[in-house]
C-alpha cells in the first residue's frame, strides 16, 4: 500500500513498512493483528499459543460464514473449519466463548494445525529486519530464535524455544509506536488482508465488508416499499406461496448477504418472518425459484412505472439500494417485456449466484 507509515527517530520504519511484502499467505497479518491487540490491551508479552487462538477467533467469521479461501492449503482456515465440525458452534458465535472453547480444546487435528501454524510465521513476519542470508533461516528453530534475538530494536523477541507455550516479548519502544499510531496501523493492515484476500478470492464480492460479523439489517426503506406496492395488489412470496400481510413480512437476499455483503434493491424480496428464518444464508434452487424472483420482481416493475407514489418510493429507495448506472439502465428501463425483464435480471443475478455455490453455499428448498 502506498501510505506513509508515521516517522520514527528510534525505529527502522522503512523495515516495518515491508512486513506484508510479497505475501504468499496469510498468517503474517493474522499473527502481526493479534499482537497490535495484546499490546493495545496492555499487554507485555504472549504466548505462541495465545495468539494462535486469536488468530482463529479473527478468521472464524469470514471462513465460517463467508467461505473465503485463506490461500492454498491454508491450516487457518482448516482450523476454523475442524473447529466448526466438532463445536457445532454457528459463525456468529460469542468471540469469548469461542476462545475459550479454542483454549480447551485437545482435539487432535486442531492441534496439529495449530503447532503447524507456529513454524514460521513467528520468525518470517520480522524477515524485513534481518539481513540473513537463506543457510541463516536453516538450522533448526533454537539456533534461529538465538540469531534472532541478536538483533536490536526488533518488534518482539523470543524465550526459549517451548512448542506452543513460547513467549515472545514486545519491545518497549515498538509498543509505544503501535499504541500512538494504531489507527494508521490498523488501516495500513486491513488494507493489506484485504488486498491479500481479494486476490484468493477473486469471484467473491465485497470482501471487505466479510472480515467481520455483519451487523443487524432491518431494511425498513424497502419494507416500507413492499407495503405500499401491497396497498395497490396483493403480493404473494415466492418460497411458501402464500399472500403477505403488513403484520408479516420480511426482506430476504435471495443471494445471501454473507456472500453479496450488500442490500442491492434487484437481490432484495420480501417473505415471512420464519421462512426467511428457515432459509438462513442458503441459495434457493434456482430451476425452483428464480422465476418466481423474477415474476415478483417484475410485479414490482409495472406497479412502480403505473403509479407516481410508488415510482416515488422506488426513487428514495433505490439511492440506497441502487449503485450500479448499467444495472438501473437495464433493469428499470421503461417499457420491458416480462420476457426481457426476466432474461436482464438472470444475467445480472445468475453469475452471483453461481459463484456463491462454487464458494460453499448449499442449495435449499422451502418444505413448509
Amino acid at each position: 500500500m502506498n501510505l506513509i507509515l508515521p516517522e520514527s527517530d528510534e525505529l527502522k520504519i522503512e523495515y516495518f513498512g515491508h512486513l506484508f511484502d510479497n505475501t504468499s499467505e496469510c498468517y503474517k497479518m493474522f499473527w502481526f493483528q493479534v499482537i497490535i491487540e495484546k499490546i493495545l490491551a496492555g499487554r507485555t508479552s504472549a504466548t505462541y499459543e495465545e495468539i494462535i487462538d486469536e488468530m482463529i477467533t479473527d478468521a472464524w467469521y469470514m471462513v465460517a460464514e463467508y467461505h473465503l479461501n485463506l490461500g492454498p492449503r491454508d491450516n487457518l482456515e482448516f482450523a476454523v473449519d475442524r473447529l466448526v465440525e466438532i463445536s457445532g458452534f454457528k459463525p456468529s458465535e460469542d468471540k469469548a466463548v469461542l476462545l475459550e472453547y479454542i483454549r480447551n480444546c485437545q482435539d487432535p487435528e486442531v492441534l496439529r494445525y495449530k503447532r503447524t501454524l507456529t513454524e514460521n510465521v513467528p520468525y518470517r513476519l520480522q524477515a524485513p529486519f534481518l539481513d540473513f542470508s537463506t543457510a541463516d533461516w536453516k538450522g533448526g528453530k533454537k539456533l534461529l530464535i538465538e540469531r534472532i534475538n541478536a538483533y536490536c530494536r526488533l518488534i518482539y523477541k523470543f524465550d526459549l524455544l517451548d512448542g506452543l507455550n513460547t513467549r515472545i516479548h514486545f519491545d518497549e519502544k515498538w509498543s509505544e509506536y503501535i499504541v500512538r499510531n494504531q489507527i494508521i496501523i490498523k488501516g495500513w493492515l486491513k488494507y493489506n488482508l484485504v488486498e491479500y484476500l481479494q486476490r484468493r478470492n477473486p469471484n467473491v464480492p465485497g470482501v471487505i465488508d466479510k472480515l467481520y460479523p455483519p451487523q443487524e439489517r432491518k431494511l425498513v426503506d424497502i419494507q416500507k416499499y413492499w407495503k405500499m406496492i401491497m396497498t395497490v395488489q396483493p403480493v404473494v412470496e415466492i418460497y411458501g406461496n402464500g399472500a403477505l400481510t403488513e403484520t408479516d413480512i420480511s426482506i430476504d437476499h435471495f443471494v445471501p448477504w454473507s456472500y453479496v455483503a450488500n442490500d442491492e434493491i434487484w437481490n432484495l424480496h420480501p417473505t415471512t418472518k420464519s421462512i426467511n428464518s428457515a432459509k438462513s444464508n442458503h441459495l434457493p434452487k434456482w430451476d425452483v425459484y428464480f422465476k418466481k424472483l423474477s415474476d415478483l420482481e417484475y410485479l414490482s416493475y409495472q406497479l412502480m412505472w403505473k403509479h407516481e407514489g410508488i415510482h416515488r418510493e422506488f426513487d428514495k429507495v433505490k439511492r440506497k439500494h441502487l449503485n450500479s448506472q448499467t444495472v438501473e439502465g437495464r433493469l428499470y428501463a421503461p417499457n420491458l417485456s416480462r420476457g426481457e425483464f426476466e432474461s436482464r435480471l438472470s444475467e445480472i443475478v445468475l453469475p452471483v449466484y453461481q459463484s456463491a455455490k462454487s464458494a460453499g453455499f448449499r442449495e435449499w428448498e422451502y418444505t413448509g
